[in-house]
């Protein structure tokens, strides 16, 4: 009796309640999260505290590992015939690493996911482990067919009980085990429905663990939620090494996959695919996927060489100015970053005479992809411009540079490489920052205009429009 009471002593059990968007923990129920804003979103759960000290194991006790003495060779990379994967994922995938890719519901996941299972059949003794929890045998046989894959060394195991696909993975070795979805393995063990926090986070954890210690690497399906975000807690996030997105509209056939967390390269890399019958295909040539709509010269449309990493794409931002027809001028953007459509559009008011204060403004990148760095403000200004006055720009000219709060137009980095993609792709004049130093030496062929600040640039880069007046008529 005395020992039991010690035991009970030793463990305690309390009740938190969980945010099932952001994970932050309350030792009440709250109808609104503090931490995410999200209405009816906290669940109870039961959480046990053990209060005896943690016990080291003696044949671990002495295990240090000089830095200096860690040989890498084991931790080779394993190379996919997709290159455009390799690229966002740095050069590879790396043993025993964990993987979660992510995105909306019918984007390509799961295609995604057999594809690269066969990959690795492919090579020699390749085996692959699938744990299915949301298809069938069935069901993935006939998604299979229709990819073309015949299934030789690709493994399916339909479970959803956690316990259970430890033990399967435990008794099995293959070079590569994929989880569609985590959302749907649980632990008994554990409080909550499958998808909940806790279940989420233990399941990523146990799978975290068996991968550093076989040092088989693990790709895990996640969902997301109606803002996009992963769904389940964000700790989900810092669990992984990995976290990949595949985004892409419900009526475009092409996906971008981009990485917003890497532990082993850059988070910059995008790829992009074409969904076809026979599954995702990778686009070689992403820019001129970006601009095959682009029509030269057009109104409200200029072309911007960003860099995404290490590759310099080429993208049409398009722009359209209206009358506000009541209350204040509202300003729209899909593809950049809302602050940043305001800095720019106050700058063109300010600096260039761009009254856009009546003026709805609503700027979109075409193709779905994001721009996010500084370097394409001066493409956004300009197409800003050019609806405004009605002005085209002139044919073949790509803009690029930061714009500064006085109108001032700043240098970006490699600058050389993005005029050399523009030129590649046949257009003959750049309009860069005048205080680029290396931008008159880079590619033949196309010519370089440099503007100082923002108004400069406007009259370099679009046609001038002559509105005749009364007295001229006259």
């Amino acid at each position: 009796m005395f020992s039991g009471k010690n035991e009970l002593e030793k463990q305690k059990v309390k009740t938190v309640y969980i945010c099932q968007n952001c994970g932050r923990e309350s030792p009440k129920w709250e109808g609104r999260c503090s931490g995410c804003q999200e209405w009816n979103c906290l669940v109870e759960n039961t959480v046990t505290i053990n209060k005896q000290p943690a016990k080291i194991r003696p044949d671990t006790a002495g295990l240090l590992l000089e830095l200096a003495k860690v040989h890498k060779d084991s931790y080779a990379r394993i190379a996919f015939p997709i290159e455009e994967l390799n690229r966002v994922l740095g050069g590879g995938l790396v043993a025993g690493s964990v993987v979660l890719i992510s995105g909306d519901p019918g984007i390509g996941k799961s295609t995604l996911l057999l594809q690269v299972s066969d990959a690795i059949t492919r090579t020699k003794d390749g085996q692959v482990v699938y744990i299915s929890g949301e298809e069938s045998s069935q069901q993935l046989k006939m998604r299979a067919e229709r990819l073309g894959i015949n299934g030789n060394g690709l493994y399916i195991y339909p479970e959803t009980n956690m316990e259970n696909v430890m033990a399967r993975l435990e008794m099995t070795t293959p070079n590569l085990v994929v989880v569609d979805s985590v959302q749907t393995v649980y632990l008994e063990d554990i409080n909550g429905a499958p998808g909940s926090i806790n279940q989420i986070r233990e399941c990523t954890l146990r799978l975290l663990r068996w991968a550093k210690k076989s040092g088989v690497p693990v790709f895990i399906s996640g969902h997301v939620t109606k803002d996009g975000a992963i769904a389940g807690p964000k700790a989900l996030e810092h669990i992984v090494d990995v976290v990949l997105y595949l985004e892409g509209e419900s009526f475009n056939s092409y996906r971008i996959l981009r990485s917003a967390k890497n532990r082993f390269g850059s988070t910059n890399e995008v790829g992009v695919f074409e969904m076809c019958g026979t599954g995702l295909i990778e686009v070689a040539n992403p820019s001129q996927f970006f601009l095959e709509s682009y029509v030269n010269g057009a109104i409200g449309a200029t072309v911007v060489p960003t860099l995404e990493g290490s590759r310099p794409l080429l993208v049409e931002i398009q722009a359209l100015t209206s009358l506000a027809a009541y209350g204040p001028p509202r300003r729209i953007s899909n593809g950049v970053d809302f602050n940043r459509l305001l800095l720019i559009s106050a700058v063109l008011t300010r600096r260039a005479g761009v009254g856009l204060y009546n003026q709805d403004v609503i700027v979109n990148v075409t193709g779905g992809i994001k721009v996010s760095e500084p370097a394409a403000d001066l493409g956004i200004a300009m197409a800003i411009a050019s609806s405004f006055k009605d002005a085209r720009a002139i044919p073949g000219t790509v803009a690029v540079g930061e714009i500064g709060l006085s109108g001032e137009l700043r240098p970006v980095p490699q600058l050389e490489r993005r005029i050399a993609e523009a030129a590649r792709l046949g257009f003959t004049r750049c309009i860069v920052p005048a205080s680029s130093k290396k931008a008159s030496t880079v590619a033949k062929g196309i010519e370089i205009a440099m503007a100082g600040n923002i108004a400069e640039a406007l009259r370099l880069g679009l046609e001038k429009t002559v509105k005749l007046k009364e007295q001229d008529v006259k």
